[in-house]
């Protein structure tokens, strides 16, 4: 999703700021982009599942680079489906840190810049999950939820200062975030299920840069939160107890 946001970005000249926990993979994006595209690629291999991470992301940006990016897009995030136990406090703390601390201090620390410069974007990833509280995504959709009210409120506080805030809320999206059986993504893209990268981050650019708050590509986030809200609590019970087998 990152690659495909950053392509697009690209595109339409923009340099770049690329940020991963994923060295070999930042790399690589950065020389296919540098041979793609005429733009400047710089890349930190950085952690952003650290309570620390957006403090040090934006120190690195406005004081080593002295750039305050005119676009920032909160994409990096993480996901498991399963029942919580103890021994998996450490992965829901880096959810928590990735997905809320990280991207809350980041909206705050270059939304203030932006608002003092008086323009700027900022994109935050939410999901259809938001809307679906769900045994096996208990913290997932907790976390998204989160970011989409946050993000929905932020926009009203900074558009008044030339600084839009939009937070996407997509379906499925056909990357390897949920480990799903190739042929079987395959297969949810051609049914229309499942969309590509590029099909959202289009959408979501254009809401983007016309300063929407919230948007919600896909059918998809018309029928299934409200269908799945339909399903009473007894059949939810039974449903997961299967499936967890």
């Amino acid at each position: 999703m990152g690659l495909a946001y950053a392509r697009a970005l690209a595109a339409k000249g923009y340099d770049l700021l690329l940020v991963s926990n994923r060295e070999e993979e930042l790399l690589a994006a950065k020389a296919d982009l540098c041979a793609a595209y005429k733009v400047s690629v710089t890349t930190r291999f950085q952690d952003l599942a650290r309570a620390d991470a957006a403090d040090a992301l934006f120190a690195w940006c406005t004081q080593e680079l002295d750039i305050l990016p005119d676009v920032v897009i909160n994409n990096a995030g993480m996901f498991f489906f399963k029942e919580l136990n103890t021994e998996d406090l450490d992965h829901v703390q880096a959810m928590l840190d990735l997905h809320m601390t990280t991207i809350t201090r980041s909206c705050i620390l270059f939304g203030n810049a932006m608002k003092k410069r008086g323009s700027g974007y900022i994109l935050i990833m939410s999901s259809m999950a938001a809307r679906i509280p769900a045994p096996g995504i208990t913290v997932y959709s907790a976390t998204k939820a989160y970011l989409k009210s946050f993000g929905r409120s932020l926009s009203y506080e900074l558009k008044p200062y030339g600084v839009g805030v939009t937070t996407v809320c997509p379906a499925a999206i056909a990357t390897p975030l949920y480990r799903l059986d190739p042929q079987k993504m395959q297969l949810g893209v051609r049914l229309r299920l499942i969309h590509t990268p590029e099909w959202l981050v289009k959408r979501a650019l254009r809401a983007l840069f016309r300063k929407r708050r919230v948007v919600c590509p896909s059918a998809m986030n018309l029928w299934l939160p409200a269908l799945i809200g339909l399903l009473p609590g007894p059949l939810i019970a039974v449903l997961w107890k299967k499936w967890k087998r």
